[in-house]
């Protein structure tokens, strides 16, 4: 192992692996189990298992990585799906914030009870999208496309709710489950509720995307009855 180096070690009874980068003065910079990033001992980060290193072919130059580690020390804003230990020590090696553990995890198993559709109404996105292709062209769609606006909004706020608790049973399966000896059935459910989190999140950026359309359509549509008007 060497200073900068991208270290992995076993975590719960093998579920899963934590990583973290090693700064070359015996200590390791890591997300510790989702509070924040720390520095330290190897001892600490290993707790006694085999610590392995990750190889990058693309990475970047050592001192850079360091830099990219040393910078985010304290920082308290882990995320299971989307900011965890891998995600970090892969964007200090590499620039990209990527995690392919949780993408593997996102990949196998059942897609659980979750459905793409399931919270976001047929009809609603259905109408939406109809004024988007049409147009604003009276007062009536214009109409339609400020409540359709308002119902979004409501919908989007549910999709948050739903995401941050899904993720927080999924952290509790894994951190939990394999302790009480039932390490395959948390593994099963921590990927379905993973799972159920990347969909949740996939229709959260599909309410987003289409909000920010019929924004820009409305605001299009002000500017052209301005234009209209009579000075």
């Amino acid at each position: 192992m060497a200073a900068a180096d991208h270290l992995t070690v076993p975590r719960q009874h093998g579920l899963f692996l934590h990583h973290g980068i090693d700064l070359g003065d015996g200590s390791v910079a890591h997300y510790l189990e989702g509070r924040e990033i720390l520095r330290s001992s190897l001892q600490e980060f290993s707790r006694g298992q085999e610590v392995s290193v990750v190889d990058h072919p693309q990475a970047s130059p050592a001192g850079i990585t360091l830099r990219r580690a040393m910078s985010r020390i304290g920082e308290q804003n882990y995320n299971l799906l989307f900011n965890n230990c891998e995600h970090f020590a892969t964007w200090c090696k590499t620039g990209r914030h990527r995690s392919g553990q949780v993408e593997d995890w996102l990949h196998t198993g059942s897609l659980g009870a979750l459905a793409l559709g399931q919270l976001m109404p047929a009809a609603l996105l259905t109408g939406l999208r109809l004024l988007l292709g049409k147009g604003l062209v009276d007062q009536t769609s214009r109409d339609r496309a400020r409540r359709g606006l308002s119902q979004l909004e409501q919908l989007r706020q549910r999709l948050l709710a739903k995401l941050e608790t899904t993720l927080e049973q999924a952290e509790g399966w894994i951190r939990g489950g394999p302790d009480s000896g039932a390490s395959n059935r948390g593994n099963r459910q921590s990927r379905r509720l993973l799972q159920a989190g990347q969909t949740l999140a996939d229709e959260l950026a599909a309410v987003e995307e289409l909000e920010q359309q019929i924004v820009a359509l409305l605001e299009a549509a002000e500017t052209t009855s301005e234009q209209g008007r009579p000075e």
